[in-house]
Formats: structure tokens, sequence, C-alpha cells
């Protein structure tokens, strides 16, 4: 599927859904791609780009920021609190703040350095032992313990478990989201993106069905 049969296909479910047309932001996960790939897509304009990895982001935008204007850089992977300011430098967007440390952490740097990238809360949905995320029972007072800290949280992400309907935990996090008086979603990738809009997805990360299958990891 190419970039713009994706944009074709959020157009059409934001206009069945009555979202506001336009008003999703497609983030188009790149980490472990080939950079010719990455390159097509920024050739074809595409400008908003997600990886999961501090490092592989490193060693990949950098030169590409260079090259072409306004790309903008979502970190969407867990975040290793060593790697709070690298990742703060490098990211506009910073999607997975998942813990009372982190937070932490991202409040010092953000005096430190005088900025800080949009923020979303990542929250374990479907609270799974395995995956990061603060609890659902817990999100709403973490939000105020972010935001007391003037961290600028814009929204929620969510990624749910692989054997669940994922309309459920979509569900969840707008309720969540609503409860906290925040107006951004992450959530939807490529297999759900459109069922995400349907729940008032702003941001949606679609990788594969963008760059075709994933180089293996590295080590």
């Amino acid at each position: 599927m190419s970039l713009v049969d994706i944009k074709e296909k959020i157009l059409a479910a934001e206009k069945k859904h009555n979202r506001a047309v336009g008003g999703t932001t497609l983030i188009a996960v790149s980490k472990v791609q080939p950079l010719e790939r990455v390159e097509i897509a920024l050739k074809e304009g595409h400008r908003i780009f997600g990886e999961n990895r501090v490092q592989e982001a490193q060693s990949k935008w950098p030169l590409f920021k260079e090259q072409y204007d306004n790309v903008e850089l979502h970190l969407i992977g867990p975040l290793q609190t060593n790697k709070t300011r690298v990742a703060m430098e490098i990211a506009d967007s910073i999607h997975t703040v998942d813990r009372h440390k982190l937070a932490r952490s991202l409040a010092r740097l953000t005096q430190e350095l005088g900025k800080c990238p949009k923020l979303f809360v990542q929250v374990n949905t479907g609270d799974e032992e395995q995956k990061s995320g603060i609890s659902p029972n817990e999100a709403e007072n973490f939000v105020k313990e972010c935001l007391s800290m003037d961290l600028p949280v814009k929204g929620l992400m969510c990624i749910p478990p692989i054997n669940e309907e994922a309309s459920l935990h979509f569900a969840l996090l707008k309720k969540i989201s609503e409860n906290c008086g925040l107006a951004q979603l992450s959530m939807g990738m490529s297999d759900d993106f459109e069922k995400a809009i349907s729940f008032g997805a702003t941001h949606i990360r679609v990788g594969s069905a963008i760059f075709g299958e994933r180089l293996k990891s590295p080590e």
C-alpha cells in the first residue's frame, strides 16, 4: 500500500465518522527501515515520522532534517531515563511518558534546556505486565502530576493487546483523555487506524502499511 493510499483511507475514515477533515496526523513509523525507503516518503512530501529507539533516530534524522524542511520527529518507543536529554534534543514529540521517574527527568531537563517536546502519556489499557505504560486507574493522577511540573502533556497514547478487540481500548483511552481534559489521542496502527479514527484518534502510527515489512531490529 502506498503513502497516497493510506492518506486516502484516512480521509475516507474522517468523512465517514464525522471527524474534522485533515485533523488526523499520520506518523510514518520508519523504525528499522532502510534509508532509501524513508527518503522515498520524504521526496513524496511526507514530513512526520516516528522512531522507537533514540539511538536509531540519532543516526538517521539529523541528516534528513538538514536535507528536508519541516521534518517532525515523534519518539514512540520506550524511553530509558538516561536517554531523556538526547530524546528531548532530537524529538518534536515523545509519546511514551510512562512512569514517575521519567516525568521527573523530563521536568528537570525542561528547566535546564528551556524547552520540551510535546508529550503524550502512555496508558497500558490492557494492564499487560510485559508492556510499558501507566495503569488506567492511575492515569488521571499521573497526568495531573505531570501538568503540575509544567510538562506539556498534550494527550494520551496506547497500544492495545494484540489478542483483544482494539475498539475497547480506543474507547477507554478516549474516556480517560476526556476526564483529563486532554485533546489529543495517539492510537491506531497499520491494521486498525481507521477504527482508531472512529474513536477520535488525532495521531495514528503507521509503519509496515507504508514502508513494507521492517528489517530485523538491530541487537
